[in-house]
């Protein structure tokens, strides 16, 4: 009976759960401990730093459903989307993983049994292929499996040897490939097994990881070899359901019925309109997972992927009679398929749908203006006579407007113009190299040393810090410089690992905390604390006295002071987000945070300023909060049972099994591991210090809390006095008088400039006074009075008319710049450019300025160099 692919996935985790596997939930298409990666791009991922022996791992045998997506680098299938069987920008990988457990035989077996007997495959149609020198791997297919040798393959390092990098763990790989029948190949006379046609289809990848390679290329056995596979769900879906095309499963056909309901046409009535529509249905998946993973539509980095996706979508959409937004109407149709396997996909689908129709609508706008653009160029184009399109202006059309090439293209067809395509590109690889120069990649665990050899020993600390912050604890480790060492004297940085710790360690946003470590005959300052994973908490601290030794017991002490207000920093986010959520909407999320005793600082969602007034109202809902004195508890619980208890999470993030859920009461439920007041009322009070954008759709406000935020509105009362009593009201006034006084300058700088302009139009004769004529050419150069630069080319005009036939260069200087103008008469403008005139002056003032051959204008900051400037003229 065909299994759903909901009904494959479930089966495929169960199955491995049922052999010792733990499941675990799919990370983040963000990678956070990969900078390496723009994004997720098979299941391996969120395992890299166990693989490569920087991170331990509580299981030994693992398996995930990972959401995966690849739209760019080596596994850009952006362009085929659509117009395959079996290609897609976001798709779900299946995989078991080993860590230093199982190997090859079993790693085998369970593939086989799982494909043959869990889902009833025809083993007969089924083809292995194997590394060319892999007997092993070749030897279990035929001798333990029974698979015919006319069933096995073996192939080269190109398509069965697998390497995580130049260097690292790398290893053979074996392949299970499905024939779907002569019907669906190629039908040549040489299709076999490794044809690029359909027919024999790659639906699960098993690398063996036993080697690792060093620079020189010499691969040397791991000590613990392990597995990582990977089966595409969709096509294994296909295969099971005994569909041609990934888009026929059951796991796109609501998607493609929801599109064919928007636009009223019937998808499978032609490929001109079921390729726009496949195109829609994968792009809208990927639109909401990605926006439920944070990342948001930009001009950079993943937002320029995401916005491409999207844009690339609604084009199709043209093609489809859609005029307004419907693209986030179809990446809810996504939100209700697959919220059962993804729940957190619900609590993100009003965010998903306010994203996705805000850049709808904006891209709507700019592809007007585009259109505008296009018709001017051709426009242009009719009055030159020329009958290409530029590449240039194809790709500020793309890059200005988000207009897609091959719109340009279709445009131009229709014209009857060619596109310069080659130019083009050659615009695009201009940008592709700027994006590969701003994209910040980096080293996997290069980063910690010393996080990483403790990891490899397994040392690690018991954070103790929730309930006390002081404890004795034994010294564990010493680092100097990144390097374990047995003691450290007086005077040397030190990290130092204990068993145990009242010390935060930096992480979820809150600062590591400050203290000291002291023992018998030493004393250390504790300035920092790091933990770069959950078990590992760094101290880094100075040795004020003595010297430290490994083994050693100390008495551990927390800075109280520092500790208490940035507990009370870290409630104050909990009750703003909740307050931002109640006045602007639940589509605000957390982008980022900082938590210290100094302020808070927190990066949310959201597409626009805050007025005044929601300013007001969320700073008053946070302080309500404050007074009401709600106590403040946190507990332990399985992660299922906080989310249902409404705990907020974030979708992507990687929580354990049992988590840390803090309840504001009657505010708010967040899961964190960061330390919190008792009671809300210990926060004093709240302020606000500043609100503005950090990125497109992203705002940060910045906030103090307690005593620092009585000083704060201390100073601001003060300022306000202050400039009440210089304007002689009471401090209610302030704003009114205030607003009089800007009118009142207004109207006086209008005057003053007014009454410049007459004195300099009386200055006219004695500027032509000063003429001089050289060579049958005239030429008159002068400073005037301080003025603006609109005034200054008013009097140049002026001084220009009553010239008759000559070159003139004007000056003014007006605060810490100097502004010139040049003019040349018309009968004079085949010989002499005022903008040449007016480059070459401004160079003597240090600045820049051009214009027309007629009349131009330039400044420059090196206002005691203006005779100089003025004196080139003699030089034309």
């Amino acid at each position: 009976m065909s299994k759903t692919g909901a009904e494959l996935r479930s089966a495929f985790l169960s199955y491995f759960e049922r052999n010792g596997h733990k499941i675990l939930p799919s990370a983040s298409l963000v990678p956070g401990n990969d900078p390496t990666l723009l994004f997720t791009n098979a299941g391996m991922v969120q395992f890299k730093e166990v693989f490569l022996d920087l991170a331990a791992t509580q299981w030994k045998r693992a398996t995930t459903a990972q959401r995966c997506l690849r739209v760019s680098g080596k596994h850009n299938d952006l362009e085929n989307v659509g117009y395959t069987a079996r290609h897609h920008t976001l798709f779900e990988m299946l995989g078991n993983f080993s860590f230093g457990d199982y190997f090859k035989k079993d790693a085998i077996h369970f593939a086989w049994e799982f494909l043959t007997r869990e889902i009833g495959l025809d083993g007969k149609r089924m083809t292995a292929s194997v590394f060319r020198e892999d007997d092993e791997a070749y030897d279990i297919w035929h001798k333990t499996m029974g698979l015919p040798a006319s069933q096995i393959v073996r192939f080269d390092e190109k398509d069965n040897f697998w390497a995580m990098g130049p260097t690292g763990p790398c290893g053979p790989c074996s392949e299970i490939i499905y024939d779907q029948g002569e019907g669906t190949g190629c039908g040549r006379p040489g299709c076999a097994v490794g044809c690029d046609c359909d027919r024999f289809l790659e639906i699960w990848n098993l690398v063996f990881m036993q080697f690792n390679q060093d620079e020189s290329g010499t691969k040397a056995p791991l000590p613990r070899p392990s597995i990582d596979t990977g089966m595409g769900l969709e096509r294994l879906a296909a295969v099971v359901q005994g569909v041609p095309s990934n888009y026929d499963t059951d796991l796109f056909r609501p998607i493609l019925s929801e599109i064919s309901r928007l636009c009223g046409k019937r998808y499978g009535s032609g490929p001109e309109l079921d390729a726009p529509m496949r195109v829609i249905a994968d792009h809208a998946r990927a639109v909401a997972f990605l926006i439920a993973d944070g990342v948001m539509p930009s001009n950079e980095g993943r937002g320029y992927v995401l916005r491409r996706v999207m844009r690339r979508a609604l084009r199709h959409g043209k093609k489809l009679g859609f005029e307004g937004p419907f693209l986030h109407k179809v990446a809810g149709s996504v939100v209700r398929e697959f919220s059962p396997a993804y729940p957190e996909l619900t609590n993100s689908a009003s965010f998903i749908d306010t994203v996705a129709f805000q850049e709808e609508r904006r891209f709507l706008e700019t592809l007007d203006a585009g259109l505008r653009m296009v018709e001017d160029e051709f426009a242009r184009m009719k009055g030159a006579g020329a009958g290409v399109f530029p590449g240039g202006a194809a790709f500020k059309l793309y890059d200005t407007y988000g207009f897609p090439v091959d719109l340009t293209a279709d445009l131009c067809r229709e014209r009857g113009v060619t596109l310069d395509a080659a130019g083009f590109e050659a615009e695009m690889e201009k940008q592709r190299a700027q994006s590969r120069v701003s994209w910040k990649g980096g080293e996997i665990g290069a980063h910690d040393p010393v996080a990483s050899e403790l990891a490899r020993s397994g040392a690690g600390s018991v954070f103790v810090g929730y309930e006390r912050q002081e404890a004795d604890a034994r010294i564990e480790a010493l680092f100097l410089a990144g390097v374990r060492v047995a003691s450290a004297d007086r005077g040397e940085e030190v990290d130092v690992v204990t068993d145990q710790t009242p010390f935060y360690g930096e992480s979820g946003g809150q600062v590591g905390d400050t203290g000291t470590i002291s023992g018998d005959g030493f004393s250390l300052q504790v300035t920092d604390t790091r933990r770069p994973s959950p078990e590992i908490v760094i101290h880094r601290a100075k040795v004020v006295e003595g010297a430290v030794r490994e083994g050693r017991i100390a008495h551990l002490s927390v800075d109280g002071g520092k500790r208490r207000v940035t507990q009370g920093n870290h409630t104050a986010t909990h009750l703003l987000q909740a307050a931002l959520r109640k006045v602007l909407g639940t589509h605000v999320k957390q982008a980022g945070s900082y938590v210290g005793p100094d302020k808070l600082r927190f990066d949310f969602s959201h597409f626009e300023g805050l007025s005044p007034e929601a300013l007001a109202s969320v700073e008053e809902a946070v302080n309500e909060a404050v007074f009401a004195a709600r106590p403040v508890r946190w507990e332990q619980l399985p992660y299922e049972e906080a989310v249902a208890a409404g705990a907020m999470a974030f979708f992507g993030e990687k929580y354990a099994d049992v988590v840390r859920m803090v309840t504001v009461e009657g505010v708010s439920k967040e899961l964190c591991g960061g330390t919190h007041v008792r009671n809300t009322a210990e926060i004093g009070l709240f302020r606000l210090l500043s609100e503005g954008a950090l990125a497109a759709g992203v705002r940060r406000i910045e906030a103090v809390t307690g005593l620092p935020a009585w000083r704060q509105l201390r100073q601001e009362a003060e300022t306000l006095h202050g400039v009440a009593r210089e304007l002689k009201v009471g401090g209610a006034e302030v704003p009114e008088r205030v607003r009089k006084l800007a009118a009142q300058i207004k109207t006086l700088e209008k005057a003053l400039q007014e009454a410049r302009r007459r004195s300099a139009r009386d200055l006219v004769g004695e500027i032509l006074a000063k003429a001089e004529e050289r060579g049958g050419v005239r030429r008159v150069a002068a400073e005037v009075e301080p003025m603006d630069p609109a005034a200054l080319r008013e009097l140049a005009d002026s001084v220009k008319g009553k010239l008759g036939s000559g070159l003139l260069l004007l000056g003014a200087r007006e605060g810490e710049r100097c502004h010139l103008v040049a003019g040349v008469t018309s009968d004079l403008t085949s010989k002499y450019s005022a903008s040449e005139i007016v480059k070459k002056a401004a160079a003597a003032v240090g600045g820049g300025g051009g214009g027309r051959k007629d009349m131009a204008q330039a400044g420059g900051p090196a206002v005691e160099k203006l005779p100089d400037a003025l004196a080139t003229l003699s030089g034309w």
